[in-house]
């Protein structure tokens, strides 16, 4: 047997899913799906396209440093982040910041797999990539 896997979503633990639900509509235009408590924790789902992220409440503390240096992030091993595709990064990126998102990695090129790639930080600190497909990887 042969698995066949399709991207579901993407799960984001946070302290407050209002203040969460607030920026991914604000800042990145998701907009709301579904609503629900289980267990008396309050979840969401957020769509943007065929992107979907489970927004489920419950976390305590947010202990995690703030991220200042992407490689230094790579430490301890965890989920590190998720990622979205668009077709203009400049352009995005000049639209979050004009909507007080913080940029905490510059576009740089990442030749091998002809992406250019930027990263983001969500309210909760929780590292988003954004990548534009920019020219034909090289064959190894």
């Amino acid at each position: 047997m042969t698995l066949t896997f399709k991207n579901g979503h993407v799960g984001i633990s946070v302290t407050d899913v209002e203040a969460t639900i607030e920026w991914y509509t604000d800042k990145l235009d998701f907009v709301v799906e579904q609503r629900f408590c289980v267990n008396n924790h309050m979840f969401a789902f957020l769509t943007h396209g065929d992107v979907k992220l489970e927004i489920l409440g419950g976390a305590t503390t947010n202990e995690t440093p703030a991220i200042t240096d992407i490689v230094a992030s790579l430490n301890p091993a965890r989920l590190h982040h998720f990622c979205v595709a668009v077709a203009d990064l400049e352009a995005t990126l000049e639209e979050l910041r004009s909507r007080d998102v913080k940029v905490i990695v510059e576009p740089f090129d990442v030749v091998v797999i002809g992406q250019r790639v930027a990263f983001i930080t969500d309210n909760s600190g929780n590292v988003i990539e954004i990548t534009e497909p920019t020219f034909r990887p090289l064959q190894a």
